[in-house]
């Protein structure tokens, strides 16, 4: 049986340097030494993994996103409703929503420079200051969460920070 992890997601960029910056100001990703290819790229570590990012004469895809575990959660809410990168699928809501998975984990999408759609997780609501994050929504509210769905975990015993 093969064994397999990921190492890296590419994604791309209008301006490699308007968004390396808003990697390494949002998240603390670090740029790293990046080989050359037939296209402009930046790589910048994030943890043990890498972002890779491509400047290529095409358009951000919809709704695909990378999702990257904080451990300050409110500083980057904060800092993203700041930015205005906010992303919500209903643009009635003034503040971002957060919304709750059945295992307690949190997440929020921002979009980068780019429009790449970037899900922003951490792992306990409970330890949310809830005057700062304040939009929280249970996706079991949304949708019921039966059979697998109500077991769905995007954190595993052996992969939380």
């Amino acid at each position: 049986m093969v064994t397999s992890r990921f190492t890296h997601t590419s994604i791309l960029a209008d301006d490699l340097e308007e968004s390396a910056t808003f990697y390494e100001e949002l998240f603390g990703m670090e740029r790293v030494p990046s080989p050359r290819f037939s296209v402009p790229v930046e790589w910048l570590r994030c943890g043990d993994l890498t972002l890779h990012l491509f400047k290529r004469d095409i358009d951000a895809a919809d709704y695909y996103h990378v999702g990257l575990h904080v451990d300050d959660f409110e500083s980057v809410y904060q800092q993203a409703v700041e930015r205005d990168a906010a992303s919500d699928f209903d643009p009635d809501v003034e503040e971002p929503v957060v919304y709750e998975l059945p295992e307690g984990a949190v997440q929020f999408y921002i979009n980068d420079p780019t429009g790449n759609l970037v899900e922003v997780n951490y792992p306990d609501v409970d330890d949310l200051d809830r005057d700062i994050v304040t939009n929280i929504v249970k996706r079991s509210e949304q949708r019921e969460q039966t059979g697998d769905a109500s077991e769905a975990r995007l954190y595993f015993e052996n992969t939380a920070p």
